[in-house]
């Protein structure tokens, strides 16, 4: 069975492929902001990290599935946002920004939550999931450690700031949870999902 990754994130690909699955990845062209910002303006209230996860992710995997039309595929779609000290964040984009963020999490725990969705676009099917994760930072973090890590550029395009599979994985202390959700894409959460159309796992492994 093909599967298609909704998504250009490097994070979730590696991902994949040390899993034993070589996905095509399509990039989504989803403008996530403006559609957050739509769905929340309908509902009158903001979205929590979970369903903000899986709308988006619910987005990519059907604008994808849409372009593909009748497939022997599944396409995957994926998000990630963290949410620390009652607010939610995403992909800082600036330095400062990053900065800003890790001077206030070393110490201290957040919660990285993951989006999947899946459709089987050979019926135009699909279903999600969201998953969590807790992440704790250590407390002993120079500020020099920091500035190197945001000035390698790592932290910008990922949500929270950090990784756990590159330079960030020296500076957390503890995982409570499925690691692979703080990557971005829990590996148990998309076998269910891959099972659950019918597909035996197994049968995506073409590495």
């Amino acid at each position: 069975m093909r599967l298609v990754l909704a998504s250009t994130s490097p994070a979730r690909l590696a991902l994949l492929r040390a899993a034993g699955i070589e996905p095509e990845a399509v990039p989504p062209g989803v403008d996530e902001e403006a559609e957050v910002a739509a769905e929340e303006a309908r509902l009158g209230r903001a979205l929590p990290a979970e369903e903000l996860v899986l709308l988006l992710a619910r987005l990519k995997a059907e604008a994808v599935a849409e372009r593909l039309g009748t497939a022997d595929a599944l396409v995957l779609g994926g998000d990630s946002a963290f949410a620390f000290d009652g607010r939610v964040f995403g992909k800082p984009h600036t330095p400062a920004a990053a900065l800003a963020r890790w001077r206030a999490q070393r110490g201290h725990s957040g919660v990285l939550h993951s989006g999947h969705w899946l459709v089987d676009a050979r019926h135009g099917t699909g279903s999600g999931s969201a998953t969590s994760a807790e992440v704790r930072f250590a407390g002993d973090l120079a500020d020099a450690e920091l500035e190197a890590y945001v000035a390698s550029g790592e932290p910008l395009e990922v949500a929270g700031a950090f990784t756990i599979d590159g330079l960030a994985g020296a500076f957390i202390d503890r995982i409570e949870g499925d690691p692979s959700t703080v990557v971005g894409l829990s590996l148990p959460a998309l076998r269910r999902l891959v099972t659950a159309t019918g597909t035996p796992w197994p049968a995506l492994w073409n590495r």
